[in-house]
């Protein structure tokens, strides 16, 4: 599975942005596909996340903030990120889900940058 992010920038806080991921490869292998930020202390903590069946799943901190979706005829999923604030900086890195053999195994796209910031 190939993952591709596209979208990060800068934004002034209470701003928005939208981040997408195109999949491509085994993309019938997903079982969900999500986003991750990387802290300060460089751990990559859940974002937001959907599966297949398009169950979704927030962090608090971005709860009525952000909106994930999926397309599946583009193999895409998007981030809709608004009312951003100072403290969503960060790298952000999309994420396929896999379970070969019942056993997880993530995929990773490249990272994009989202600073927030007056």
């Amino acid at each position: 599975v190939q993952l591709v992010e596209s979208g990060g920038g800068s934004v002034q806080p209470g701003g928005s942005l939208r981040l997408s991921c195109v999949a491509s490869g085994s993309i019938f292998s997903i079982y969900a596909m999500g986003w991750y930020r990387q802290t300060p202390d460089n751990r990559r903590e859940l974002v937001a996340s959907i599966t297949r069946g398009d169950s979704t799943n927030y962090a608090d901190a971005v709860k009525g903030r952000f909106t994930i979706s999926r397309d599946n005829a583009k193999n895409t999923v998007n981030l809709q990120m608004d009312t951003l604030k100072p403290e969503d900086t960060a790298v952000y890195y999309c994420n396929a889900e896999t379970y070969p053999d019942n056993v997880r195994l993530d995929f990773w796209g490249h990272g994009t940058q989202v600073t927030v910031s007056s």
